[in-house]
């Protein structure tokens, strides 16, 4: 059951709170789900491929080529909103042109992803009126920038939601555990490994391999699950499983 508070923003009148763990389960069921049922298993990494697929299974349309320009520097992905239909994504055609930058354009498709799985109903509940889309083009789009893909502010909720489930997507968690849990039992490392360390930088390593993500998606996304710290000492990865 989502629990819902109050929308600080303004957006909308009341808007959902998911506890990390309930995205990181949600982004789990769907990324297994989608590859259990093409292949009969689940491997990682998800190719850019599939990725692809899964997000134009639940859009209305798609667009990987996209021109962003006219939406400001450094906008990458562009979720609209449509009360009644599936979702629009836009992704910017410098992403999908680039191979140098192919782990770029997978974390852009997962994160809106996020924005189509987890916030497209809302607008069913509370569509803008035409009123406010006369003064602003933009309230039904969700506009994403470089710089916010993985680190958005908790304020800035939808983003942040949304560079969670990028994360979950692409390194579910029980998959990730198992690659950390392998690495610290074959360097007898207990608790919560620093992140300047060698032993922190070889896993981000080892997980940018494992899930062909950047070493900012890893560091991110290790850190989100309290696999990285500031410290190397603390309570065992294991604790709270």
């Amino acid at each position: 059951m989502v629990r819902y508070v109050r929308d600080t923003t303004g957006r909308f009148s009341q808007r959902p709170h998911y506890k990390p763990e309930e995205l990181d389960r949600e982004c789990e069921n769907i990324i297994t789900g989608f590859l259990k049922n093409k292949y009969g298993k689940a491997e990682f990494p998800v190719t850019t491929d599939d990725l692809t697929l899964l997000i134009e299974r639940d859009t209305e349309d798609f667009d990987g080529y996209a021109d962003l320009s006219s939406y400001g520097p450094e906008v990458e992905g562009l979720t609209e909103f449509q009360p009644g239909r599936k979702p629009i994504v836009r992704i910017a055609e410098n992403l999908s042109n680039d191979e140098r930058r192919e782990n770029r354009l997978r974390t852009t498709l997962t994160h809106e992803y996020g924005h189509v799985h987890f916030h497209a109903y809302l607008w069913e509940v509370e569509p803008p009126g035409a009123d406010l889309l006369r003064r602003n083009p933009n309230a039904n789009k969700q506009i994403c920038k470089r710089d916010t893909m993985l680190e958005a502010v908790q304020t800035d909720w939808m983003e942040w939601q949304a560079g969670h489930a990028c994360g979950a997507l692409l390194m579910p968690v029980s998959y990730i555990r198992r690659v950390v849990g392998a690495y610290q039992e074959a360097n007898g490392l207990f608790g919560v490994i620093g992140t300047g360390t060698e032993h922190g930088q070889t896993l981000i390593a080892r997980v940018q391999e494992a899930f062909q993500v950047s070493a900012d998606a890893a560091r991110v996304r290790l850190l989100r699950l309290n696999i990285l710290g500031v410290t190397s000492a603390g309570p065992s990865l294991f604790d709270h499983l």
